[in-house]
Parts: C-alpha cells; structure tokens; sequence
C-alpha cells in the first residue's frame, strides 16, 4: 500500500507576534518529528497571523517574517513541512512555503484573493499565476491556499487533472460564523470527490479582534467520505496515514479526467512540479496513532465556545487578565460575566452593580445572585449622588424644558465613566454588554452601556442571547443565571415602569426582521412579503439605518453571524438612501 503520514497543525497564532508565531510552528515541527510524520501543514499565513491587514505596507514587517521563515526551515530535518508565509519577489504574495528536509524547495502563490465580507486581500497581494504540485515517496501533492479550493476549477483542477495530484493540502484561515464548518466540510467533500483526490485541509484557530478562527481541520478521502477531523475551536494536532491507492482504484472508475486532460484550455493555470529526494529520517520504527476524538460543538453550544473563545483571545493577546462588566441584573450582562468568567477564570472578572433611583431592588437582587453563583467579586456603586450633581449643574442650562431621553442617557453615561475609572486604575478592561438587535436600532447609549474595550455578544440577537443563558445553566447543570433574569420583562430601568417593548418591537418579531435587512439585504417589500407589518418593518430599518454613526464608534465584538456590523456590513454615515 501507498501511504503518506500527514499531520495538520491547528495552530492559534496572533497577528503581528512574528516570534511566538515562528516558535509554534517549530514546536509543532518537532511534534510531528516524533510521531514519524512525513509532512506537516500549517495553516495560511502562520509566521505573521491572520489577517495582517495594514502591518503589510511596512517593509520592516515583510522582511522580518522572512528571516522567520529562514529559521523555520533549519528546523525540518527528516520531514517536509507546508507554511503559510508573506512571499515578496517583485511584489508581496499570501504564500506556502514548501520546506523539505532543513531546505526551501519551493513557494505556492496564492491564486484566488478573496475580496468580499471580512476580506480585504486584493487590497495587499499580488496574485499567483501558477500552481503547484511536489512529489514526496512517490505520492503527487497539490498545494493551495484557502479561497483556492472553493471554485470548481482553478488550482485545485490544474493540479489534480494536468499535475496527476493524489493528495491536496489546502492551508487555510477560514473565519467563524455559526455553522460554518458543516457548510465548509461539504465543500471539501464535494471537491475531493469531483476531483477523486485526498484533500487535507487545515484551518487556524483562535480569535483575532473581531473574528475567530474555529479549527475544525480534515482529511477527506476520493469519495467525499471524512477520514479524520481536528477539534473545534481548540488547537489541535491531526495525524493520519493516508492510503493513497485509495485516489487510483477511485479514478480508475471515473472516465471525468481522461476527458478533461485533453479538454482543458491551453490557457488553463499552468502546473509546475517539484521532486523532492527522500529525507533524512531517524532509522526507528514508526510510532502507532492514536485515535482521534475530535471535540465538536452543535448549534447554541458551538455559539457559546466561540465567544469564549474571543474574549479569552481577544483580552490576553492585548495584555489583559482582569475585566469589569456593568451587572444590571439583566439578561445581557447576565450571559457576558457568564462568558467572561469561563473565558478568564472568575477571579479575574468583577462586576459592578449601579443602582439609580429607577433600578428595582429585584434587579440588585439579581445581580448579587448571578455574582454569587459565578462566584465572581462585586462592587455595589449607587449613581443617585451622581445623577443628582448632575441634573443640578445642567438645571439653569436645562430651563424651561421637560425631562426625556437626555436624563436617561445621563445615567447611562454616568454608569460608562465609573466602568472607565475603575478599568483605567486597575489596568483591566470593560466588556461591554450590547447585543445586536439593540446595536443594530440605536437602542442604546453612546458612551454610556456603549463604553468599554469589547463587546462580547454585539453580533448576537436578543433572542440568542436568552438562548445562551439557558445553555449555561443546562452545561452548569443547576441554576448558574437565575430564573428571574432569564424570565423578567426586558427593561433599561432608567424611568420609573420602563420596558424595553415600548421602543422596540417585542424581540421576538425584531430579531427576524433585522436578519432580513442586515444579514440577507430584503429590502422593506421583501421582509413585508414575508408577513410583518408595514409599519414596523419602516420603522426598525429607518432605525438601523440612522444609527450607523453609533455603530461606528462602538467597541469591536466577535462575529458569530454571517454578517456582522461593522466587520462585515459597512455603510457610510452619512446616507440619505433609505431602502423602503
């Protein structure tokens, strides 16, 4: 039997950390050294983090990741190694290095440079022209790079069809959203099997300001059919023997590329290939795998990972151990000290409760409870003082005119300074509890519940939200958010009797039509079609569309939605264009 020991290392990296980045891939290196592997993939551009954005205009930056890859390539003796790179020549390229046995034997350009949701590659790379295939003990391997093994044709096709490809590996940084690795596995599953080839695919992992990368790396066989996968959401190391006259028997019976190779187009992506000469190994006998049990995450669960994942990324990567979050007693702020204290451990998480003269003694209740439960520190900070000092400076300002918004607002803003102060004096960070569908309408208060460093659920709906407090309690398996929070009427508590169903529509008609309008772009004829009132759908997109100059000045949250504000969906602030 034809075989090949590939190991797909599912690294988490950070952007611009060139070193620890660097020392990552030469521990994964050695890794698979010990477990006799022949070849080792990381994932698109490793050595700088993804995605660089606009540290790649710097040629400091550029240069010194080179010099990474220069030591990297010392550090395979005995085996060959795929590394996603920043390639310069006449221009810069998002690029693999292929490295076999301590010696640079080539680099893959990539071809296809996504530029459409969070991507911005047109804006940096220049694109390949020319794909690759190597030969490594008889086995034929293609190399592409992410968006390269989402078209039918291109690359993928070149080397399987003209460069007699039995294997491809794909290195890849391929964001989150939820669901997306199921999407993103039948794709790989449809290309290996019109292909009839091996495909390998390995994904980074990890968060990177807004985005997460969620892993979920695998090996996929001719026929479409998984043969092994990496952890969700976790760094992971998948190691598997691949039979590789698996690829002949399945070609034999598929007449598809005969036909093809005297079909294509003469202009068709030309295929280059390399020969490489067998590598130095240690004369030991090849360890026996382990079996893989890969740990995976469905619907609200995979949801909740990724979040906790993004803050736990998003505050270290950034120098931050200890956070404070506003407890309100209220459902979001509920759900991010849940997160946060998963995320960082519960002695680095203080809530602050701020009670007006508007907020229930059930709310204080609540949020003592939900701190206790967590077993995170509480400050309990009255704002009446406060509010009082206020009101008076602005009285003589403030003449002649009735109380509204503005002295709701003013709490809000008093609640935002206090978070501020107590982060700014014990160098820790705010999260902010904001979640999508008050974001998304302007119901909520520029640098007031807006302020902080990071928005953890700003991607997600209301009705999601409540979705995730009922996981953590069913994971928890007992009360951890109490019941009053999940169950009590939404309100802000800044006017006495207030409900937050007296601005907005009840959340669970909200939610659908922001989907609809942010994440699908229906305009207002479309979302009414699909049974809301007239009136109402106006209403929530006259909303959304007013309050871009808000969004714009938030904190980043994580993406957890195929698209997300801001990342994604970006509108100019200034816009008379109203899409009804």
């Amino acid at each position: 039997m034809k075989s090949i020991r590939i190991a797909l290392a599912q690294i988490n990296t950070t952007v611009g950390d060139l070193a620890g980045n660097a020392r990552k891939i030469r521990e994964g290196i050695e890794q698979a050294r010990e477990l006799g592997v022949d070849l080792i993939a990381f994932p698109e551009l490793a050595v700088t983090g993804y995605p660089p954005e606009d540290l790649l205009l710097m040629p400091r930056f550029v240069q010194q990741n080179l010099k990474h890859v220069d030591e990297i390539t010392k550090a395979t003796k005995g085996l060959t190694a795929l590394v996603g790179f920043v390639d310069k020549q006449d221009d810069i390229y998002n690029a693999a290095a292929l490295i076999h046995d301590g010696k640079l034997a080539d680099v893959y350009h990539k071809i296809f440079l996504p530029n459409y949701s969070v991507f911005d590659e047109d804006r940096y790379f220049q694109a390949g022209r020319e794909a690759l295939v190597f030969e490594l003990q008889g086995v034929k391997v293609g190399v592409t790079i992410c968006e390269d093994i989402w078209y039918a044709g291109g690359p993928l096709r070149a080397e399987t069809v003209l460069g007699d490809a039995e294997v491809i590996i794909n290195i890849s940084s391929s964001p989150f959203h939820a669901g997306k690795w199921k999407a993103r596995q039948r794709m790989i599953s449809g290309q290996a099997s019109d292909n009839a080839t091996i495909i390998a695919y390995v994904n980074m992992v990890g968060g990177q300001d807004e985005l997460i990368f969620d892993g979920n790396s695998v090996i996929i066989d001719p026929k479409g059919t998984l043969i092994a996968q990496a952890h969700s959401l976790a760094e992971d190391l998948l190691v598997a023997d691949i039979d590789v006259e698996a690829v002949f028997r399945t070609r034999l019976h598929d007449p598809r590329r005969r036909k093809e190779k005297q079909t294509l187009p003469p202009d068709h992506i030309p295929v280059k290939t390399v020969r490489l000469a067998e590598a130095k190994k240690k004369e030991t006998p090849q360890p026996a795998l382990e079996s893989n049990q890969p740990i995976l995450y469905d619907d609200i669960a995979e949801v909740y990972q990724a979040l906790v994942l993004g803050t736990h990324d998003y505050c270290l990567k950034n120098g931050f151990q200890e956070v404070f979050i506003g407890l309100s007693g209220g459902i979001d702020s509920a759900v991010v000290a849940a997160i946060a204290a998963d995320a960082l451990g519960r002695e680095n998480v203080t809530g602050v409760a701020m009670p007006s003269p508007y907020t229930s003694a059930e709310s204080v209740e609540d949020a003592g409870q939900l701190a206790a439960n967590l077993g995170i520190k509480l400050l309990e900070v009255p704002i009446s003082a406060v509010l009082n000092s206020y009101l008076e400076t602005l009285k003589p300002l403030f003449h002649g005119r009735q109380e509204d918004i503005t002295e709701e607002n003013i709490q809000a803003r008093i609640r935002g300074n206090i978070l501020m102060a107590l982060a700014n004096k014990f160098g820790s960070l705010v999260l902010a509890t904001g979640n999508k569908s008050e974001l998304s309408t302007g119901y909520c208060t520029l640098y007031g519940d807006m302020a902080g460093g990071f928005a953890v659920i700003r991607d997600c709906p209301k009705t999601l939200v409540y979705q995730l407090a009922q996981h953590k309690n069913k994971k928890g398996g007992k009360e951890i958010i109490p019941a009053r929070i999940i169950q009590k009427e939404p309100s802000a508590e800044l006017r006495p009797n207030q409900r937050d169903a007296d601005s907005l529509p009840p959340y669970e008609l909200l939610d659908p039509i922001l989907q609809a309008y942010v994440e699908e772009d229906k305009g207002a004829d479309e979302i009414v079609a699909l049974g809301y009132s007239s009136e109402i759908v106006r209403d929530v997109i006259d909303r959304v569309d007013r309050n871009e100059y808000k969004r714009r000045q938030g904190p980043p949250g994580i993406k957890i939605t195929p698209r997300a504000l801001g990342k994604d969906r970006r509108l100019p602030i200034t816009n008379r264009y109203r899409n009804f």
